[in-house]
């Protein structure tokens, strides 16, 4: 016993810490496994909510890919070709072009309206899925709608029914009122949601009142009272004699596109009769419009000139005039609206009337066909596109903040433009008297066609209208 004892004293103080550095060692290895359970845990939750998410994903796509396949052959049928949702499909996903444009403060509107566009969904599709928050017409686009298509001929019959007698004036009225009703219902919920600030639809008065502004303001009234919607707007030309009548039908709260505008002098006008007309309004907040400046009909006219001259100084500002020419537009916009000038109407509630760029589909095959809406982002905007341009922006358009870019240049581009001797203004007034003449050609070759469509309805037998529209259908 005694020498057990006095083996454990002569043991090294190494050997008898032995046994407990093995217990602070199992101690520590404890400790670490313990403070690893929470990160276990967290990493368990994670997978857990990816595979979740997987999931959600797996019956996102089998959702996805019901709703693009049957929605394929619709959105062809309007030009689209290969939509975002066909591009998803190949493995390629792109964000939706047209909705980056709204996240830069501009909004997107249709220049097109087509009985077909509204009844076939196809206008409440680009509404929910492409953000589009207005429609534009004018009698270029009603004369084509009817003049070249059946579409209308069910309803014209029924009006020959319901009104013998009628003029061709007041069946072209009738079933334009009709298409803008209809139009403007659908964007109807897009005008609630924004409290009034967008999901308009315009109808122009008739263009051969360009130049008499009593019977524009009595046409302008009548329509506003027919469409009875409160998110129609009214066109109105901004020639000399369209000035006043703004004016007038603004005061009185009746919401209107002020639509032929090529010049800073025009949008200039334009602006004034703006201020004027809310601050006469006695609820200003009630009241919207926008100012359309068209785009490339500018280039269009002065290409034609440039070429003409044939310089290389000359050839090189070809393409460039109307992209300068609608940004000093936007800086006049901003210091007006922006300004003193606004400040006591902005105090009464009086809303931004805000520039939509009109015209923007690329005329020269030369230029990109989104050349006019790349260049031409920015807030408190609105770009109105024909389908193509549209459909184009969606499949290759970037978005980015252009506006306030390259403003110098721009300034540059025209001053080299007057150097060569060339007067804008002098331009910009013939795009004006030759737009009004365009516009008058086209509604009277519409009333034409009409009057046609009547006959050959008549003639088609006796019987209802309903019946006469099938058998011409038929035929």
């Amino acid at each position: 016993m005694g020498s057990d004892i006095r083996s454990l004293v002569t043991k090294t103080p190494s050997a008898l810490s032995r046994p407990s550095a093995q217990i602070a060692g199992r101690k520590r290895r404890i400790g670490r496994r313990r403070s690893q359970r929470p990160h276990r845990r967290e990493a368990t939750q994670r997978i857990a909510i990816l595979s979740h998410l997987r999931q959600r994903r797996a019956e996102s796509r089998r959702e996805f890919l019901r709703r693009v396949i049957s929605g394929y052959n619709k959105s062809r049928k309007y030009g689209a070709g290969r939509s975002d949702a066909c591009r998803q499909i190949e493995g390629r996903e792109t964000m939706n072009q047209l909705l980056e444009l709204q996240r830069q403060g501009q909004a997107i509107w249709l220049d097109y309206i087509h009985r077909n566009l509204i009844t076939s969904g196809e206008l409440k599709r680009l509404v929910e899925e492409d953000g589009l928050r207005g429609v534009t017409s004018n009698p270029t686009i009603f004369e084509k709608a009817i003049a070249e298509t059946k579409d209308y001929d069910e309803s014209l019959c029924k009006l020959l029914d319901a009104r013998a007698g009628s003029y061709d004036r007041a069946l072209y009225e009738a079933l334009a009122v009709e298409d803008i009703q209809m139009a403007a219902d659908t964007l109807r919920g897009v005008y609630d949601e924004l409290d009034g600030a967008d999901g308009f639809v315009c109808l122009e008065v008739s263009p051969d009142l360009a130049h008499d502004t009593a019977s524009t303001i009595a046409e302008a009234r009548r329509l506003w009272k027919e469409v009875n919607r409160p998110n129609v707007m009214i066109k109105v030309p901004a020639t000399p004699e369209g000035l006043p009548a703004i004016e007038s039908l603004l005061a009185e709260g009746i919401n209107i596109n002020i639509t032929l505008m090529f010049s800073l002098s025009h949008y200039e006008a334009v602006a004034r009769a703006y201020l004027r007309g809310v601050e006469r309004a006695p609820h200003p907040h009630g009241v919207a419009s926008v100012a359309s400046f068209f785009v490339s009909r500018v280039d269009t006219a002065v290409d034609r000139v440039m070429e003409a001259i044939g310089s290389p100084e000359a050839l090189a500002l070809r393409g460039k005039i109307a992209i300068a020419n609608t940004k000093l537009v936007y800086q006049r916009f901003r210091e007006i609206f922006h300004g003193e000038a606004f400040a006591v109407a902005r105090k009464r509630g009086a809303r931004v009337q805000r520039p939509l760029w009109a015209s923007t589909s690329a005329k020269n095959p030369a230029y990109s066909d989104v050349m006019y809406v790349e260049e031409l982002i920015g807030p408190e905007t609105i770009n109105t596109m024909p389908p193509a341009t549209l459909n184009a922006f969606r499949d290759h358009g970037r978005a980015r903040a252009s506006l306030q870019e390259g403003v110098k240049e721009a300034e540059t581009a025209l001053a080299r433009l007057k150097q060569l001797g060339i007067d804008l203004k002098v331009i910009t007034e013939q795009l004006q008297v030759d737009g009004v003449a365009a516009f008058t050609t086209s509604f009277n070759q519409m009333l034409v066609a009409i009057e046609k469509k009547c006959g050959t309805i008549k003639s088609a037998g006796s019987g209802s209208g309903r019946e006469q529209a099938m058998r011409h259908k038929q035929e």
